[in-house]
């Protein structure tokens, strides 16, 4: 079968289309045809091997993993004798570690049924996206209904999600922060305001938000408390630049440094995988109140072209790439 694999660290030159054996499938695993992957930054920093250290687990010297890809959607083709619930024909949509390629294996643990009213480039733009919005405002933000919530990076993969599950949630307002050709995307998804990064700095902007979801951190964090109320919260779930061998470390032990001075909090995360949070976006999906907004789509030949703009960090929405 075809995949999209990498036998080296590296730019997205190398990510190649290539034929690789057939998926094994377990008794508790289903077979999927895949219909559409969406990719993240988390695959080009697996790709790239950066920062160096994680290489102690991706591979010191190579991937361990060389199918990339994280997010997919697809058609159940066949399922083990110790599943239950999934059976040949069912859509169904999930994470795996190996999801660029035309077939692929997965315990029932890690798939969720696709809603019919849900496309499979919808679906699949949702996993990580979705799950990593949702845990930072509840999990780590503990966003209540009619707090005031800025998200900062809204026009990104988790940033459209974010702004929507905040408005899901009852955030009394959401600030988006975009750059200014993004504004109309953000206030479709219903953002109350946008503040234009390339004409504003949203910390001079004289309101106060309990919750700040930062997916960039592009500004100093003595800054950014200044436009949190008392007890407000910054979480943060991506950094806009990251050092090759340590990446975000040195950003994060500021953060620490911040969080130890009066009742304001700021915290950094990293998403975990859970189908019960993608089972809960699907409802908001099903129901109207969330939806993915794919920003570009690429055939699976042309892959390495749809990593080289997602690496510009100026991505609108989600990167499908259809099988």
């Amino acid at each position: 079968m075809k995949a999209i694999s990498q036998d080296r660290y590296g730019g997205p030159e190398v990510l190649e289309l290539t034929d690789v054996p057939e998926p094994v499938m377990r008794d508790d695993q289903v077979l999927v045809e895949v219909a559409a992957v969406s990719i993240n930054p988390y695959d080009w920093h697996f790709m790239r091997g950066e920062p160096y250290f994680m290489r102690a687990q991706a591979g010191l010297r190579r991937p361990k993993v060389s199918i990339r890809g994280v997010d997919f959607a697809g058609t159940v083709l066949e399922s083990g004798p110790d599943v239950e619930g999934l059976a040949p024909g069912d859509e169904v949509f999930g994470e795996v570690d190996n999801a660029l390629a035309e077939r692929l294996v997965a315990t029932t643990d890690s798939v969720v049924r696709k809603p019919n009213s849900i496309s499979f480039e919808e679906a699949a733009a949702m996993p990580l996206a979705g799950e990593t919005a949702l845990q930072g405002l509840r999990d780590h933000g503990r966003l209540q209904a009619g707090q005031r919530v800025l998200i900062n990076g809204a026009s990104g993969g988790i940033g459209t999600f974010a702004v929507q599950i905040a408005k899901a949630m009852g955030a009394a307002e959401v600030t988006g922060v975009c750059s200014g050709k993004n504004t109309d995307l953000v206030l479709s998804l219903g953002a109350d305001r946008v503040v234009d990064y390339t004409k504003e700095n949203f910390t001079e902007i004289g309101e106060k938000y309990d919750l700040i979801l930062d997916l960039v951190s592009t500004q100093p964090w003595e800054e950014v408390r200044r436009i949190l109320t008392d007890e407000g919260r910054v979480i943060v779930g991506g950094w806009l630049s990251m050092g090759d061998w340590l990446g975000p470390l040195g950003s994060m032990l500021g953060l620490r440094r911040s969080d130890r001075r009066g009742t304001q909090k700021f915290k950094n995360y990293l998403a975990k995988r859970s189908v019960g949070d993608i089972a809960t976006i699907a409802d908001w999906m099903v129901e109207g109140k969330v939806k993915s907004a794919i920003g570009r789509t690429y055939p699976m030949a042309d892959t390495a072209e749809a990593m080289r703009y997602l690496e510009t960090m100026h991505v609108q929405g989600k990167v499908i790439i259809t099988i």
